[in-house]
């Protein structure tokens, strides 16, 4: 069944969580889900209606991943980086950081540190926004958007929001796509630093 990861609806301030059966009966037993309904959803999972109190929950995901409380990453973020990785927002188009920033090196997750996009895969497109060809293998979750016009593109190990790519548009690059990234989702790592890749 692969990695066993629970998402939360694509709307963001949405009370219903899905997943497959086979994940609910681990979770029963905690107490935080006893008082949930299920009820049987199109995808043969479980809809469980959460309580607004209990909405902040930490979501399970696969191994290595980082999962912190609402609490916590309002602790290690700025509120404008809490809006955009954890709340799905967006920066007003040519106003990030690394919109026209063009150095070597490795841009990681904001909000966990994984490394997310070489500097080599990176392009102007002229959006406004830091445009990248293609993510590391593995660094970056794809979900359509609820109405199917766009794919929003997460960090794989926390689930913070990075944007949406684009297919199709015509650049001149390898994959014809665009992962049109918000700046404050990203941290920059020179290539003469020993941490980058």
């Amino acid at each position: 069944m692969g990695s066993n990861v629970l998402k939360l609806s694509p709307f963001s301030f949405s009370k219903t969580l899905v997943f497959p059966k086979t994940m609910f009966s681990k979770l029963l037993p905690s107490p935080q889900f006893t008082s949930f309904s299920p009820k049987t959803n199109y995808a043969g999972g479980l809809r469980l209606s959460l309580p607004r109190s209990k909405r902040n929950f930490v979501a399970m995901a696969g191994p290595g991943s980082v999962q912190k409380s609402d609490e916590e990453w309002r602790a290690v973020l700025s509120p404008e980086q809490f809006r955009i990785l954890r709340r799905k927002g967006t920066e007003y188009p040519g106003t990030g950081e690394y919109d026209k920033f063009f150095e070597e090196g490795v841009y990681n997750c904001a909000g966990c540190g994984t490394p997310l996009y070489k500097s080599t895969t990176k392009f102007n497109s002229g959006c406004g926004w830091p445009a990248f060809y293609e993510g590391l293998p593995g660094a970056i979750n794809r979900t359509p958007d609820p109405d199917g016009m766009r794919i929003e593109i997460t960090c794989a190990a926390c689930g913070g929001h990075l944007g949406h790519v684009f297919k199709g548009e015509g650049f001149p690059t390898p994959t014809n796509e665009r992962h049109c990234v918000n700046s404050i989702s990203l941290k920059f790592t020179p290539a003469n630093s020993s941490s980058s890749l």
